[in-house]
């Protein structure tokens, strides 16, 4: 279905604003980094760039309309193999069906986040190995990291009414990023929790949670603010199986954006997975495409124990073929062979694999023939693959 661009919020306070102008029309092809409109308010203008690869298909809001509300839909962005028609029908979804919500009162640390996702190069495009993961025949279907991601949590709390998802603006905003757009339509507000700006404290409440049964999904804005919850993380979290004799165990999955990116400086860009990979008690989990960014996100939601799953806010808006199937789960510890070769192995994971592939493509230009291998899971990880 087409995916809405939505008018931001300049700060935390902003309720409205006016889209001053668009520098993109219906029909032309855009990439994630891409400048599409400006907006403004008395106090500032900003460009807005797509977070999405994709058509524009409708411009809903015209350029000089004013008091367009946050969160409103400005535009629709058709994806590969999508046309006009995919407008028209989701337009035609009965709209009286989602009852009103309040407007947003969005408390974002950086407003730029939602918009400053660069582009990068698209994978390179070489023979990949078999995956014995995914069944031969199987129809695929090109999806965004993003998409993925989201598709994963929706089917996971379709299928157990214990899942539910909590962080800053996973609801009303649609998530700092647009991982959880729909979410709060489809799963109400008891299920799609807007958390206060307190991450130790709303890691707390979720690991409760799990101690009490259910299966929370627990957004951070960024892994760097996940540092406010580490003593929850550790000591709570991934401790209590050991010293509970194994009779009560964690069932969360912490996730977010992990790493650098573009244009969000040193407090938003550094990569914890050395550090959660030394904690007794955690999983760690970094996918690169997306369909592995689904499978092993439902695995983590099923896992009994706590998972740390670190997404790369760069990949979010890059397009992978992802198994048309009912329910696709990757295990947790293994490694992929993403490109087999003889003559050397290049190990990577997350957005790692991007410069790995690019390498092993340049080595075939000069004779060698180059493995790479995906980790996907970082601890435990999958060294007889490796080795």
């Amino acid at each position: 279905m087409p995916t809405e661009i939505l008018m931001p919020a300049l700060s935390p306070t902003m309720e409205e604003g006016i889209l001053a102008k668009w520098l993109v029309k219906e029909g032309d092809a855009i990439s994630a980094g891409d400048i599409i409109a400006e907006i403004e308010t008395d106090k500032a203008t900003m460009e807005v760039e797509a977070v999405d690869e994709g058509i524009i298909g409708k411009i809903l809001v015209g350029e000089g309309t004013e008091g367009v509300k946050v969160n409103t839909p400005i535009a629709l962005v058709l994806s590969d193999g999508e046309d006009a028609a995919a407008i028209a029908s989701a337009a035609a979804a009965p709209a009286a069906e989602t009852p009103p919500q309040p407007e947003p009162d969005t408390k974002t640390k950086d407003a730029s986040e939602a918009a400053a996702t660069p582009a990068v190069a698209a994978p390179p495009l070489s023979e990949p190995a078999a995956d014995p993961d995914i069944p031969a025949g199987t129809q695929m279907v090109a999806m965004t990291v993003r998409e993925a991601l989201r598709d994963a949590m929706a089917e996971e709390m379709r299928r157990s009414g214990d899942v539910f998802v909590m962080g800053e603006e996973v609801g009303e905003y649609q998530g700092a990023y647009k991982i959880t757009q729909g979410l709060l339509e489809e799963f109400g507000p008891r299920r799609v929790i807007d958390t206060p700006i307190t991450e130790h404290g709303f890691a707390g409440l979720g690991i409760g949670a799990a101690f009490a049964g259910l299966c929370p999904i627990v957004e951070f804005m960024t892994f760097n603010f996940a540092m406010q919850a580490m003593d929850q993380i550790v000591n709570s979290a991934a401790k209590t199986l050991y010293m509970s004799g194994g009779q009560m165990g964690c069932p969360i999955v912490f996730r977010g954006p992990n790493g650098a990116a573009s244009r969000v400086a040193a407090q938003h860009s550094q990569d914890y997975a050395a550090w959660f990979s030394q904690v007794p008690g955690l999983k760690v989990v970094m996918p690169y495409s997306a369909a592995d960014a689904k499978g092993l996100l439902k695995a983590a939601i099923r896992d009994p124990n706590p998972v740390v799953f670190l997404e790369n806010e760069i990949l979010y808006g890059q397009t992978f073929d992802v198994p048309k199937l009912d329910d696709f789960v990757l295990p947790i510890g293994r490694a992929k062979v993403v490109r087999a070769g003889s003559d050397c192995t290049i190990l990577s994971f997350s957005i790692g694999m991007t410069y790995a592939l690019a390498a092993a493509e340049a080595l075939a230009g000069e004779g060698l023939d180059c493995e790479v291998i995906d980790l996907r899971t970082i601890r435990p990880m999958d060294i007889d693959t490796v080795i």
